[in-house]
C-alpha cells in the first residue's frame, strides 16, 4: 500500500472519509450511486465495468461481480468481457458497453462518428450519459484504488 494506514483503521474507509473528508465523501457517494441508481442492463452494465477494470488492473474490481435481484453475470463472462471484439455470448447492447468502456479509457479523442451512430441505434441518449457516468467513475476510482494499493483490501460499503 503507498499510504500508511493505522492499524486499527479500515483502509478503504480512512482514505475515503478520514483523509479527504470533503473530496471522499462525495467521490464514495457518487460511486455506490453507479450501482444503486443504474438502470442499465446489468450485462451492459458489468461488460462495460470489468473492461475497465481490466485495464486499470483493480484487484478487487477484477473480482467483484455486480449482482442484481439475486442475480449476476455467468461464470466467464470477463473472459468474454477480454475477447469483445469476438465473442459469441454479447448482444450488440453489451459488445457497445465493453467496446466504449475501452476507448473511453484508452482511445478516447479517437470516438468517431461511426462509433457514435452504433452506440445511439442501440443506446438512448439518456442511457449514454449513464454508461459514460459510469465508465467515469470506474476509471477514476478503480484507478485510484490500484494506484494507492487499497485494491487489494477494499471492500464496497454497503456490499
Amino acid at each position: 500500500m503507498r499510504i500508511d494506514i493505522p492499524e486499527d483503521k479500515d483502509p478503504l474507509a480512512y482514505v475515503w472519509a478520514e483523509m479527504v473528508p470533503e473530496i471522499g465523501i462525495a467521490a464514495s457517494t457518487f460511486s455506490m450511486k453507479v450501482y444503486d441508481a443504474s438502470k442499465l442492463g446489468l450485462r451492459e452494465f458489468e461488460a462495460a465495468r470489468l473492461r475497465i477494470a481490466q485495464i486499470n488492473g483493480c484487484v478487487f474490481c477484477l473480482d467483484w461481480r455486480t449482482e442484481r435481484d439475486g442475480e449476476k453475470v455467468e461464470d466467464g463472462f470477463d473472459v468474454a468481457v477480454t475477447e469483445w471484439r469476438t465473442t459469441d455470448v454479447f448482444d450488440d447492447r453489451t459488445r457497445l458497453a465493453a467496446e466504449y468502456a475501452e476507448r473511453y479509457a484508452v482511445d478516447h479523442h479517437n470516438l468517431d462518428d461511426e462509433f457514435w451512430a452504433r452506440m445511439t441505434t442501440h443506446y438512448t441518449q439518456a442511457e449514454i450519459v449513464e454508461l459514460s457516468m459510469a465508465i467515469g467513475s470506474w476509471l477514476a476510482f478503480g484507478r485510484l484504488n490500484h494506484v494507492l494499493g487499497l485494491d487489494s483490501v477494499c471492500v464496497l460499503p454497503g456490499h
